[in-house]
């Protein structure tokens, strides 16, 4: 039996963040409906290349599994009707349209909970439904509106934004926690209640230590390229061949660093014996490393200080990762089945769960002009 069997999920969402959050409670056995526009569907579903064998864009693969499709004309009396009934009969309503649209439809949490009150029901929206509803919900404008891309890249380049819409994904996790603990509350009291996320409380939330740097002591964080503002050394290196992160987090991790580099004495400068006394002489850090670094591939290095404890690395590429992963036994594939008999391969859900794990259940669906079977 599955954690979330029986769990009843009406998805309004598009694009990433909230598929992401069904995907997720449909891997672990929530009955996902995602509701498409007839003859379009999910934004995604036009969004490529990449394709997959079968001509489907892999970005819509990507956040679809384990759910079912109905396309329903939201502007059509029939189609908003039987809507409305499909949520009444739903334990979770998500959605992600402009604040406001919802409640045009009479599709928002007010109103169907009048007569569902245990409805847990989840908004997401790019800037909240104050001040910040007219503004559109795009991971790059809030990578950049919130701060993200003013601490990404190097110090002397332009701001950069994350290589993956990272900001709708972690709203994607954040709506994953709010919906299972408004699930919870309501299987307990009977009540149910709105979950609101909003894309920028997200990131902000997200940024932790860069963020608390400056609600906490009124620093404001900069570029600082793949160095790290409060560790040392905490970056990318370059060796005889290949670039090398090294990720000391201790003052025992870097006294190993400096044995296998040859260079003991310098984890007893009082210049570099602690973490705080490194940061503040990083520069002249570097140096030292770099020097001893260049002389031996990266691959070397990674043998010999991993073999003493020290976290050391190359940069692997996606294809490389998954190898890595591959080779650590964490089998980081999965594959689903489509009616047709041909199979998709994703990345696994990362929650492992010893009695009730996650399953794949259910190829991306394919768009069909049809009606659930719940309606």
């Amino acid at each position: 039996m599955s954690a979330l069997e029986g769990l009843r999920i009406l998805d309004f969402s598009r694009v990433l963040a909230g598929p992401f959050a069904t995907m997720m409670l449909g891997d672990l056995g929530a009955t996902v409906i995602k509701v498409e526009r007839p003859g379009q569907g999910d934004d995604t579903r036009a969004w490529g290349p990449p394709f997959d064998e079968a001509g489907i864009p892999t970005y819509f693969l990507s956040v679809n599994r384990n759910k079912e499709s109905v396309t329903l004309d939201l502007s059509n009396a029939d189609d908003l009707a039987k809507a409305r009934a499909m949520a009444q009969q739903s334990d979770v309503v998500i959605e992600n349209f402009r604040p406001g649209v919802m409640e045009k439809l009479g599709l928002d949490y007010n109103s169907l909970s009048r007569d569902h009150s245990e409805l847990v029901y989840c908004s997401i929206s790019g800037f909240g439904n104050g001040a910040g509803s007219d503004l559109p919900g795009y991971d790059l404008l809030v990578q950049a509106m919130g701060g993200l891309m003013s601490i990404t890249g190097s110090a002397q380049g332009e701001p950069q934004k994350v290589g993956v819409a990272l900001v709708d994904v972690l709203a994607g996790l954040f709506a994953t926690v709010g919906i299972l603990t408004a699930v919870m509350h309501s299987r307990e009291t009977r009540q149910g209640q709105r979950v609101e996320i909003d894309l920028l409380s997200s990131l902000l939330a997200a940024l932790v230590n860069q963020s608390a740097s400056f609600t906490s002591a009124g620093v404001v964080p900069t570029r600082m390229g793949n160095q790290h503002p409060s560790i040392a050394p905490y970056e990318l290196f370059k060796t005889a061949s290949e670039d090398l992160v090294l990720a000391v987090g201790t003052d025992k991790q870097f006294a190993s660093t400096c044995d296998v580099l040859g260079l003991s004495m310098l984890a007893l400068d009082a210049e570099f014996a602690t973490n705080t006394s490194r940061v503040a002489n990083r520069v002249e850090l570097r140096k030292h490393l770099e020097v001893a670094l260049s002389t031996k591939p990266a691959a070397y290095w990674v043998d010999r200080l991993s073999s003493v404890g020290v976290p050391a690395g190359v940069v692997n590429d996606i294809a490389a990762a998954f190898k890595f992963a591959e080779g650590l036994g964490l089998n980081p594939i999965i594959k689903v089945v489509r009616d047709d008999g041909t199979e998709v391969h994703l990345p696994k859900n990362p929650i492992g769960l010893s009695l009730t794990p996650a399953s794949y259940r259910l190829a991306p669906p394919d768009l069909k002009n049809r009606e659930s079977s719940q309606s």
